[in-house]
Formats: C-alpha cells, structure tokens, sequence
C-alpha cells in the first residue's frame, strides 16, 4: 500500500467527560487519519475541539475508546517518545523565560528528540521572515513578544521537529487576517510538498485552497464529515 493511503492515527469508539460534568464531551467518537491527509475540525466554542486534540498527545485519557498512532495504541508509548512524534501547538502558546532562539531550539535538548538535528541560526532568522516576524530578534525575550508573536513561534517550534501528525489548536486565533492567511499558506505547502500529517480545530470557515482537505463538524458529542 503507499504510503500517503496508510493510517497514521486512529480513533476508535472514544467517549471522554470532565469529572463531574452532567454530559460527556463527546461519546462513540470515530475518526481515521490517513498519512499525508489534511484535516480540519470545525465546531462552536465547547464542543471538545481542544480535548479531542490533547486526547492525541496523551494530555487526557478517554474513559472508553482507544487511539492508535501508526497501529498501536498511545497509552503504550511513552508521552515523551510520543510526542517527539507528534507536535501539538496550543491555542495559548507557551513560552520560556528564554530568549526567542532559545525557545525555538528547545525540543532539541530532549533526550526524545536526540536524533534530530536542530537548524542554523540562518535557518531560524530565514523562518522568522516567512513567518512575517522580521522585527524579531533570535536574543530577544520571548515573553516579551505579543499573543500573535508568541503564537507563530509555537508553531514554528512545532514545524521545527518534523514531526509525524501536527497537531494545531486554532493556530490562527491570535492572528490578523494577513498573518493567518500566511500561516495556512505554509501549513498548506508543508503538507503538499513534504507530506506533512495535518489534523487542526477551528471555528472558522477556512478553506484550503491548494490541497484537498477532510472537513469535520464537531457537534452533539458527535464528528460528521461535512464538504470540504
């Protein structure tokens, strides 16, 4: 079978509540990513986009179900080795008290990650362009910079690691309608020319333009598929 046709991640009957909540999130949840696929989840605020995710990266565990990554279940992985696997970019971006080349090198000084080789300081000031971060210095602060600074360098960190699935939590929120459409811009050539695994959350109507897109409807504890 080729590549781009095999599954890579795998959600199997998932069903998961917030401890004390009347309702559960979502329940006899259902979805397959294959290799090479883009997907988009779309839903109002509080329909688990963000849990779902986490889910992923073993930051929540399900109360039922399994989520198999590259056929085996994640609960067997060790969250470190997972997640040198797949990169998870939060809605709030997280920052050290490093600077900013600090920051985007970090990933690399975790033993999960040993193998990977981290990139010139060229290739970071090269990236922050591409990531209309111009003004942006590699010596400066990174929790001095904006949400919207913040939020770009946590996706660049994320791109960085070449991971497996990339995982993106309304990686736009923060952004100006510019800078979003530049983001989905780089998201979109990532996964067309090096076959990058994309499963994102958003609310809005984002439509890929240049690559063929699952779109996804998180509603009623439920996943629909929904035209792309």
């Amino acid at each position: 079978m080729h590549a781009a046709m095999t599954h890579l991640l795998e959600i199997q009957n998932l069903a998961f509540s917030w401890p004390g909540a009347e309702f559960p999130v979502f329940e006899h949840l259902d979805l397959t990513v294959r290799e090479g696929a883009f997907i988009l989840v779309r839903g109002a605020s509080g329909t688990g986009k963000s849990t779902l995710l986490r889910l992923c990266c073993r930051l929540n565990r399900p109360q039922v179900g399994v989520i198999l990554f590259r056929g085996r279940n994640i609960v067997e992985t060790a969250p470190a080795v997972l997640r040198s696997m797949i990169s998870y970019v939060a809605q709030i971006p997280q920052m050290t008290d490093m600077t900013v080349g600090e920051n985007l090198l970090l990933p690399f000084s975790f033993a999960a990650n040993r193998n990977k080789i981290a990139p010139s300081e060229e290739a970071l000031e090269q990236m922050l362009a591409e990531f209309y971060l111009e003004g942006v210095s590699l010596g400066q602060s990174a929790l001095k910079l904006s949400t919207g600074q913040k939020q770009r360098l946590a996706i660049m960190r994320a791109i960085l690691q070449q991971p497996d699935l990339m995982l993106l939590d309304e990686p736009t929120s923060a952004l100006d309608p510019e800078s979003a459409a530049m983001v989905f811009s780089i998201m979109e050539r990532l996964n067309t020319e090096r076959k990058m695994t994309i499963l994102g959350v958003t609310h809005s109507d984002y439509r890929p333009e240049t690559v063929v897109a699952l779109a996804y409807r998180l509603e009623n504890r439920r996943l629909t598929l929904t035209d792309a």
